[in-house]
């Protein structure tokens, strides 16, 4: 369904100001009076144009404290709200015109305060978040202890860090330092964890390192760098559609807690090189992730704060993939993968 349906609550003398933006966003909207001298307005927007709206409320209403607007998705509207050339809106005239591309993209994409609220849980460090980082951690790395694959798929499915990871290139794109701030944190907590519970078991277990669902997570190829970029597009598309389902297939093709518990494991084991390896292979797909879905959240027109600090971002987080990527190509061509981090100490 293209269509939200958005309530607003404001004081009977700012109506007037209200029916005004409402007659610019919405093509159909409802008035009724609420106690205390307040007046609901129930709207129909069509999707892509419902963060213009907040946008202006938020502009408008911002410091009255007792405005409230609530956006929810509908099922199915007759007669239905369509998007065509007739029923567009006019372009903001103080923002330039989308391209060609914006407007494709844009079309089905969630609003930018949806976006936030669905990301926002996951960046709270709660003891859900923690122990749910902990009990992955523990199946990915008893999945590779005994090479069962169905076991790390599902602990890839679980994936805490998936969230964190794209609320730093989400505050990256908008330039949202405080939520940046929040994700990072979980990300270096939720990593920290998992290295910890792969070291514990590695401890309680006996682990043979040569298992191969272990020691392939201690080697980055080129492949694997265009598979991360190639997910973190994905993510951001599935993201921006609300479409959860489609996240699980990103979450299964490329993996942060799996590198981590691996990392634990050899770590535990005194395999410095290994370890190396593993830390290595989640941190080039956090920095694919990280690109990938810094250009594509841009392609779908989500508005920088200042375009500067988002391409200064962005031209960073690329400078990394380049070193990156450099590294493991030279690992591949020296063969060093396959002596180094591939082959254990004896």
């Amino acid at each position: 369904m293209t269509a939200r349906l958005v309530e607003i609550f404001l004081p009977e003398s700012a109506i007037g100001t209200l029916e005004g933006i409402l007659a610019k966003h919405s093509r159909r909207f409802w008035r009724e009076s609420v106690p205390g001298g307040m007046e609901k307005y129930t709207c129909l927007v069509q999707q892509r144009y419902t963060e213009r709206l907040l946008d202006d409320l938020t502009a408008e209403f911002g410091n009255e404290p007792r405005f409230l607007a609530q956006v929810s998705e509908l099922e199915a509207v007759i007669p239905p709200v369509l998007e065509t050339p007739d029923t567009a809106l006019p372009a903001d005239p103080h923002l330039p015109p989308p391209t060609a591309i914006e407007r494709f993209f844009s079309r089905d994409r969630i609003s930018t305060s949806e976006l936030y609220e669905d990301i926002e849980d996951s960046l709270r460090i709660t003891p859900s978040f923690l122990f749910t980082v902990i009990l992955s951690s523990i199946i990915a790395a008893l999945g590779m202890r005994s090479g069962q694959v169905a076991v790390i798929i599902g602990a890839m499915v679980i994936a805490p860090l998936l969230g964190p990871s794209m609320g730093v290139a989400l505050a990256a794109t908008v330039g949202d330092a405080r939520r940046g701030g929040k994700a990072a944190l979980a990300m270096a907590t939720g990593a920290l964890l998992a290295v910890l519970s792969g070291m514990l078991v590695g401890s309680l277990f006996s682990i043979d390192l040569a298992e191969p669902e272990l020691r392939n997570r201690a080697l980055v190829q080129p492949a694997d760098i265009a598979l991360a970029l190639a997910c973190g597009a994905a993510g951001v598309l599935a993201m921006s559609r609300a479409a959860s389902l489609s996240l699980v297939g990103v979450m299964i093709a490329v993996a942060l807690v799996p590198p981590l518990a691996a990392t634990g494991i050899f770590l535990g084991a005194g395999e410095w090189g290994m370890a190396g390896g593993a830390v290595f292979l989640f941190a080039s797909n956090l920095v694919c992730l990280n690109v990938a879905g810094i250009v594509m959240f841009l392609i779908e027109g989500l508005p920088p704060k200042n375009w500067r600090i988002t391409l200064g971002l962005l031209a960073a987080w690329t400078a990394i993939l380049v070193v990156v990527a450099l590294i493991a190509a030279g690992w591949l061509v020296l063969g060093i993968g396959n002596i180094a981090f591939i082959t254990p100490a004896p």
